[in-house]
């Protein structure tokens, strides 16, 4: 299995970045390949100061070896090994009436010390978060989703979306980071779902990703907007960062297993502005966004 999900990332990766660099018209991934020390390594492929995406990575990765104890701690397990595989990324947008998003689709196992898998699932998800909120678009991205899912279980779309928007939110706030989508992990095979089942539920919501994303780029992107409106984008990008840094599993995974610091913290924007006690006007588009924010909506 492990196997065969690296391979799917490894192609997914490919597909993605070049539909990406198609739509931007400008910039062109740079690629990085790395190792880990401890084992395994990855391939970053990162997009900068384009025509439509100010900064984004698009990264797979595979790693292996002793789980640090701290994780065997988060785990609750003892002496163990595992594998991690995955491909994680994240867009920001240049424009603001484009929305962030952000993806992952990941694989993990672990053995005990005579190399038996003792456990194995998949995990992963798809959302988005907009700095002006066009319905059409939560709508259109919400329903993809929903169709990736529902072959695989008339309830997952449902049970997914909860979890998202239970996942994203900044308690420290009391608003979501944004309007959602899918979130799912610890996908074990069982007598219901084996876990060949789940892996083609996963790649199923991975193969829906562009069809999710770019036609709201493509609409969006030839906008006007102001110095206001740009603002406003970088105000709420830091509420996308707290989020990263402060409640985040993968960006507390990868730091607690010696991850690779460059490939964790890209997905933090570029420019960024925590502005003290700042209050949209009343009535204001920015206001609207802020209203979906406190409470999770039904886009389907």
């Amino acid at each position: 299995m492990k196997n065969r999900f690296y391979a799917y990332i490894q192609k997914l990766q490919d597909t993605i970045t070049a539909k990406l660099e198609e739509v931007d018209g400008k910039a062109k991934f740079q690629e990085d390949i790395w190792k880990r020390e401890e084992g395994g390594g990855g391939r970053t492929r990162v997009i900068e100061n384009g025509a439509v995406f100010e900064k984004g990575g698009v990264n797979i990765s595979a790693v292996y070896g002793p789980l640090a104890p701290a994780m065997q701690q988060y785990f609750k397990v003892g002496d163990v090994d595992f594998f991690a595989c995955g491909l994680s990324l994240v867009l920001h947008p240049k424009n603001p009436m484009i929305p962030t998003v952000h993806a992952n689709w990941r694989y993990f196992e672990m053995y005990n010390k005579d190399g038996k898998i003792i456990d194995q699932w998949f995990g992963g998800g798809q959302d988005l978060t907009p700095y002006y909120l066009f319905e059409e678009d939560a709508q259109h991205f919400h329903r993809v989703s929903k169709n990736a899912c529902t072959p695989h279980g008339f309830s997952l779309y449902t049970d997914f979306k909860q979890k998202c928007d239970e996942y994203f939110w900044n308690s420290h706030r009391e608003e979501a980071r944004g309007i959602g989508g899918l979130f799912f992990d610890y996908l074990k095979g069982d007598s219901h779902m084996k876990i060949n089942d789940w892996y083609d539920f996963v790649t199923d919501v991975g193969n829906s990703f562009l069809n999710a994303y770019v036609p709201i780029v493509e609409k969006r992107k030839r906008l006007s907007y102001t110095k206001e409106n740009r603002t406003w984008q970088e105000i709420r990008r830091g509420r996308y960062v707290e989020f990263n840094l402060v409640h985040d599993k993968g960006t507390l995974f990868g730091l607690k297993t010696n991850g690779r610091i460059e490939s964790i913290l890209m997905s933090l924007p570029p420019h960024v502005q925590w502005v003290y006690d700042h209050h949209p006007e009343k009535g204001s588009a920015e206001e609207k966004l802020l209203k979906v924010l406190k409470k999770p909506v039904d886009w389907v």
